[in-house]
Order: structure tokens, then C-alpha cells, then sequence
């Protein structure tokens, strides 16, 4: 299957605005397919299928594929590509507005394989990390640099609130290096493909939206202490701040990116009985 050809025979042009480059190589398909852990028993949502070529490789291995895509002007080129797969449902939406609740209730345990487009990532990964409850895995092509971002340990120059975000529901790890010449158009930078494996209570916290914004306060500004910056994103006087840090177990001039997430948890805990007591 030629993926140009149809493309150029259905008259489809590129919109930058979202994203689209393409993979067309038959063996990185099936690799992200394979390391994906997909097999006749998933179900499997795909963001932005493209001309769906990620797609059939899924398809080749899922039960059921729901593939969303942005683009409307993709159904022509996606009805060749996919024709004959009766385990593949496309919804041409905005998957980024979807009412995550909504769209559990008619879903079993699930996975998620994606190429995602690059303007979209953590936002989307956020979505997921925030508003799933049925979500078992992520395998998705992103921005080699995105990629590190999600892996990234304490104390790095990567290390940051989406880590941090990511750490507390899912173990995550880079499964695959690909180059940017592997895409059509070739994209700017190289790219990844990491995977998100969901683990139950992985760091339990008391509260998950206090632990946000413990994370979001932390990462505030790289170049104040975390003392600081709780004092500026919970309105806390000083003394409140230091005797918080001081019963975590912080250092009283500690930066945010030196805290692992079990800390930012430990921290987001205390700061749960400050709100309260507020």
C-alpha cells in the first residue's frame, strides 16, 4: 500500500495547524504495535490516525480499534486504507474535547497507541493522567525531547511538573528511538516512542488535585525555593511554609526539581491539612 500515491489520489494537502506527518514504514508500525503488548483480547484507542497506517498495523492484532481523528478531509483516503477492517471504528472529533467520563462508560479496560501530533502531547497525556479510570497503557510517538521530559529522574535539567504528573499514576519509559526521516513530511526533530504502563496506587496522595498544584507550585519558577513558591501558589505566610518543608523532611532552601514525587506527594499531603486549617 503506497501511502503517497493515495494521499496525492484523493487530492489530500498537509495542515501544519495540526500536526500531521505520517509514518509509512511497515516494520515500525508493527514494532509499536508489538511494543504496545496488543493482542486479540484489547481494545485499543488511537488519537489521531492520520491516513491509518498505525491504524492497520492495530487492527492486524486488536480486538477493536477506535481510531479519532481531527481532519474530516482524511475520510476519503481512511476509507481505502482501511477498508475490509471490520474491528476498526473511526470518529473524525476533536478527541481533546471528549468528555473522558462519557467515553469510559462504553469502553472496557483499554489501551492507547498513538503517533500523537506534537502540538497536543502533554495536554492530551494530562487528559489521561487527570480524567482516566480505565487507561492501562500509552505507547505514543512523541518529540525526542518530550520523550526525555516524561522519563526524566529528580535534579535534571528535563525533570519537570508533566514528570512529575506522569510518575504518580504510571511507570514510564522510553521503548524506541525513531528517526525523523521515518516520517512523511519529515518533521524537524527526531522522535520516541514512550510508554506509560497505569499502576494502580503507584504514589498514593490523599488528594490528587492538591497534588497538582503542589507540583504546579513546585515547578513555578526554577530560579526560586520551593519556599517561595508555596508562599506565592497557597498565599501562605512563611513561618507556614518553612514548618511545612521542615515536617516533609525538605530542606529549608530546596528548589522544586530536586523533590522526587514521593516527596511532592509527602508534601502535597501536609499541605492538605494547611487548606484545611486555612
Amino acid at each position: 500500500m503506497d501511502i503517497r500515491t493515495i494521499l496525492q489520489k484523493h487530492g489530500f494537502s498537509f495542515k501544519k495547524q495540526f500536526g500531521q506527518n505520517f509514518i509509512t514504514d511497515t516494520n515500525l508500525l508493527d514494532s509499536i504495535a508489538e511494543l504496545a503488548g496488543i493482542d486479540e483480547n484489547a481494545t485499543v484507542l488511537e488519537i489521531g490516525c492520520g491516513a491509518g497506517t498505525l491504524t492497520r498495523a492495530l487492527a492486524k492484532r486488536a480486538g477493536r480499534v477506535i481510531a479519532y481523528e481531527i481532519d474530516a478531509k482524511l475520510q476519503p483516503v481512511l476509507a481505502e486504507t482501511l477498508a475490509g477492517l471490520d474491528n476498526v471504528e473511526v470518529v473524525f472529533r476533536d478527541f481533546a474535547r471528549e468528555d473522558m467520563a462519557k467515553l469510559e462508560e462504553a469502553l472496557p479496560p483499554y489501551a492507547v497507541v498513538a503517533n500523537l501530533p506534537y502540538y497536543i502531547t502533554t495536554p492530551l497525556v494530562t487528559k489521561f493522567l487527570d480524567d482516566a479510570k480505565k487507561v492501562l497503557s500509552l505507547t505514543v510517538m512523541v518529540q525526542d525531547d518530550v520523550a526525555r521530559r516524561f522519563c526524566a529522574q529528580p535534579g535534571t535539567a528535563d525533570y519537570g511538573a508533566i514528570t512529575a504528573a506522569i510518575a504518580r499514576r504510571a511507570d514510564a519509559k522510553i521503548v524506541k528511538l525513531v528517526p525523523r526521516r521515518m516520517f512523511y513530511p519529515v518533521p524537524n526533530v527526531d522522535s520516541a516512542v514512550v510508554q506509560l504502563n497505569f499502576v494502580e496506587g503507584r504514589i498514593p496522595v490523599r488528594d490528587a488535585k492538591l497534588y497538582r498544584a503542589t507540583v504546579r507550585a513546585a515547578f513555578l519558577s526554577r530560579r526560586k525555593t520551593l519556599e517561595n513558591n508555596l508562599m506565592q501558589a497557597f498565599q501562605l505566610p512563611r513561618e507556614r511554609a518553612q514548618a511545612v518543608l521542615q515536617a516533609a523532611g525538605v530542606p529549608e532552601k530546596a528548589r522544586g526539581e530536586t523533590l522526587s514525587p514521593e516527596q511532592l506527594a509527602k508534601l502535597a499531603d501536609l499541605l492538605c491539612d494547611v487548606q484545611q486549617t486555612k
